[in-house]
């Protein structure tokens, strides 16, 4: 089966030809083949080409379908899943995991993690676990009282589950495989993971990524990574690929093509679309507002100036500073310790070790030029003093040391401080779940 101008061209093939070419070198080389399911465009994308390949090419051994479930899902997401599984249940072994683990929750400044079907919640859960548990037809629902993961531990974090869960199926020594449907259009990290010249590969494929240690049989793949958004689209309509109709609701909702996700509703991100399930699913939508602290503020205020950078305002009789540090005395003394931690590091940095900024950035007061260039070979800059605020074009290009940036870091409830440019480590992740638990006991 081909199909022709599908999408981008590459010499003398199309993005469809060039994904099933890396699907028939990946099946000719691992023994186990597992797909990451979410239940969006991307992954399902990905899932319909891969099962339309078995089936094309007659291949006995079944596809592992990996689906972490959130819980804080919509209907219309499960039922497309389900669709997806009943359709093709002699292709796939699935394994359907609903355990408590620990996500993000940036509605709220005191809760910011949350864990999906903990017990200790279980009255405030959005759904119930799924009933499609059918081992005998190769379906696995795992929950906290059945799973056999034996690595897995109570709120442990999603990212760090599914590499592990990798692991747990290539230690046989079999050569394992996840596809996993992330495209380098949709985000510079997602483009990073694919261009990156350091990563370890599986003969020299790019859109491959050796997962553990160097010796490890244990691979990632992203066979549609250079799909777009459009090329999803289409794929869908000229195959008759069945996909999750929530996307258009979506569409009728005004939601544009590249800011449509499926995923836990209470993150960074995805805090804004939350509005959306009351539009969508009433019924739904009461579940998530209810089930996790600060959710209905979100709900409220994620399109409002609040949940904005630039339209926070002062308060009369306020500078920037004094704002900063009022804000710090209203939090838990936990909180309060990790913002200033993350501060002292913020003014640091910009005091000694600075950074290349623009020419309009060079007129701010306090700034000195360093005789130091970086690695790009770009001057260096360091501010001699923390500014009140600056033009708003510069915070937002990230090229000031100013005390609003710290003051909007704590009323967007950015824990992680990625408004001040820096990154989380696993170990900051989990020191933060410790905070947040022990807080929650006052």
């Amino acid at each position: 089966m081909s199909v022709k101008n599908v999408g981008k061209k590459y010499q003398h093939i199309d993005v469809y030809e060039a994904a099933n070419q890396r699907l028939r070198f990946i099946f000719s080389h691992f023994e186990r083949v597992i797909v990451s399911f979410s239940g969006g465009k991307d992954s399902g994308v990905l899932l319909n080409l891969v099962l339309d390949y078995v089936k094309t090419h007659r291949i006995k051994k079944k596809i592992i379908l990996l689906f972490i479930d959130l819980e804080a899902q919509y209907n219309y997401t499960i039922a497309y899943i389900q669709r997806i599984i009943e359709a093709n249940q002699k292709y796939l072994e699935v394994h359907w995991c609903c355990l408590p683990l620990n996500l993000r929750n940036a509605t709220s400044v005191f809760s910011p993690f949350w864990t999906c079907w903990d017990a200790d919640n279980a009255d405030k859960w959005v759904r119930d676990y799924p009933e499609i548990h059918n081992p005998k037809k190769g379906i696995y629902v795992w929950t906290q009282h059945n799973h056999p993961f034996k690595f897995f531990s109570y709120k442990m974090e999603f990212e760090e589950f599914t590499t592990i869960f990798l692991e747990h199926f290539g230690n046989d020594g079999k050569k394992t495989i996840c596809l996993v449907g992330i495209r380098a259009d949709e985000s510079f990290n997602r483009f990073r993971t694919i261009a990156s010249k350091t990563k370890r590969t599986f003969k020299g494929k790019p859109y491959t990524t050796q997962v553990g240690k160097d010796s490890s049989n244990i691979y990632n793949a992203y066979p549609i990574y250079d799909w777009t958004t459009e090329d999803v689209w289409i794929a869908n309509y000229r195959f008759k690929w069945d996909y999750n109709e929530l996307y258009d609701l979506f569409y009728q909702a005004g939601v544009p093509l590249s800011m449509m996700r499926i995923c836990q509703p209470y993150g960074d991100d995805q805090k804004n679309g939350l509005n959306l399930f009351r539009i969508i699913e009433p019924d739904t939508w009461l579940g998530v507002v209810n089930r996790v602290s600060g959710a209905n503020f979100g709900n409220i205020y994620c399109k409002d100036k609040v949940m904005g950078y630039y339209d926070v305002k002062l308060p009369e009789g306020h500078t920037w500073k004094s704002y900063t540090k009022m804000l710090l005395m209203t939090l838990p003394k936990e909180l309060r310790e990790h913002y200033v931690h993350k501060f002292i590091k913020f003014i640091r940095y910009w005091n000694k070790k600075g950074c290349h900024i623009g020419e309009e950035s060079r007129k701010l007061p306090g700034v000195k030029r360093l005789n130091l260039l970086n690695s790009r070979g770009k001057e260096l800059f360091v501010f001699t003093k923390i500014l009140d605020y600056a033009p708003r074009k510069i915070e937002s290009a990230k090229e000031a040391l100013t005390w609003r940036r710290m003051a909007v870091c704590i009323i967007k409830n950015d824990v992680l401080c990625r408004g001040l440019s820096f990154a989380q480590t696993k170990e900051q992740r989990h020191k933060i779940a410790l905070i947040m638990e022990k807080y929650k006991r006052f």
